[in-house]
């Protein structure tokens, strides 16, 4: 194997634009190769990010999947082949097909370190290969390595490895509390996630160098680098940072994130989209498909064309139904008391209310 190859994947979503940017800000000695999974059928704001970014980080961002036929869009020949069959939460096979599949083809079996866009204010993990040769780092969490590493590193079995680790540091005052941390193993009285966020508490740099002397014991991707600039990253950046960053570098944040105003029987509101990732994402919530309707109808109408065969992109109802005037009239008041229940007196151009709703569902390969 060669060296190890730095990539990060662009989904058309705010979070992995900006974490390309910060990318490209913070740490232009790593050669970065830039890709996307282009499905075929994403909003043109998509695609303008997309552009926007190749400007901004003077590289080409790679389009995948590849497919031997292109007389069919990537979407519609995967459809095709399943015979209609339309994805949906109980069967992805788009994200199988046009986002990991392609993904692990373009990496191949050389050693990946995978940057991914999942936010210091978000509750989940992401994507991670089952490859071997892949390993996910997130630079904008407190804690950077992923769920697999971090279990190994805190393993009770670890313990006298980590405590050697931390001995080569100067912790200060903080010397005793770091041992006491690292000596207590985990149990149901003491989890690993209490572990783990009380030695970052302590200090972010000093586990990241631990846990970057543990990974050369390992096989994982980053035992080949003798150093890594992240591991002195102390950052936590929430959603706010990353549109600030959109915003300063002058990419821009992508239009369907933004607040458009609407009335119904004499209340106002406003809605946008949640997400990145196709312009009939079964994940999208349902004041998502009425915005569709009423800001691109023309997608809107190509996305009704698949219904078919008892098909429906939306379990209980189809497209047909959902945008019939009562219909629309009676989404749009739940919504409007949803958005009341939450008492929320943030305003924001961005909707960020609707993101906080919804940016935890679906698959983070589409989203982030």
């Amino acid at each position: 194997m060669g060296k190890v190859r730095h990539v990060l994947g662009i989904s058309g979503g705010k979070d992995s634009a900006a974490l390309a940017i910060y990318m490209r800000q913070n740490y232009p000695e790593l050669d970065i190769e830039y890709y996307t999974s282009d499905t075929g059928k994403e909003l043109d704001d998509t695609y303008n990010l997309i552009e926007n970014l190749e400007n901004y980080l003077g590289r080409e961002i790679y389009r995948l999947p590849v497919l031997s036929d292109d007389s069919l869009n990537p979407f519609d020949h995967f459809v095709k082949m399943y015979n209609g069959y339309l994805p949906g939460n109980m069967s992805r096979w788009c994200t199988k097909k046009l986002k990991l599949e392609p993904f692990e083809k373009f990496v191949g079996d050389d050693l990946v370190i995978s940057y991914v866009g999942i936010r210091g204010d978000e509750d989940r993990e992401g994507y991670i290969s089952r490859k071997s040769n892949i390993q996910s780092i997130f630079p904008f969490r407190k804690n950077i390595f992923s769920e697999d590493v971090t279990a190994k590193f805190l393993s009770n079995n670890n313990i006298n490895n980590v405590l050697k680790y931390y001995e080569a540091f100067d912790l200060g005052e903080k010397r005793e509390r770091f041992f006491e941390v690292i000596s207590e193993e985990v149990s149901i009285n003491f989890s690993q996630s209490q572990k783990l966020n009380n030695l970052l508490d302590l200090g972010i740099k000093e586990y990241n160098q631990a846990v970057f002397q543990f990974l050369q014991t390992t096989e994982y991707p980053l035992s080949k680098e003798t150093e890594f600039p992240l591991i002195d990253n102390q950052e936590v950046l929430v959603r706010d940072d990353i549109f600030t960053i959109l915003e300063d570098s002058g990419v821009g944040v992508p239009a369907y994130y933004k607040a458009i105003e609407f009335e119904v029987n004499g209340k106002k509101s406003t809605y946008a989209r949640s997400r990145s990732g196709c312009f009939f994402c079964f994940y999208q919530q349902k004041i998502e498909w009425v915005w569709l309707y009423e800001q691109h109808p023309d997608l809107f109408l190509k996305a009704m064309e698949y219904e078919k065969d008892g098909y429906t992109w939306i379990q209980d109802e189809s497209l047909s139904e959902l945008v019939q005037p009562d219909r629309i009239e009676k989404i749009k008041e739940e919504y409007i008391k949803r958005k009341e229940r939450k008492n929320s007196k943030v305003q924001s151009p961005y909707l960020l209310d609707i993101l906080e709703d919804a940016e935890g569902e679906g698959c983070a390969s589409c989203f982030i």
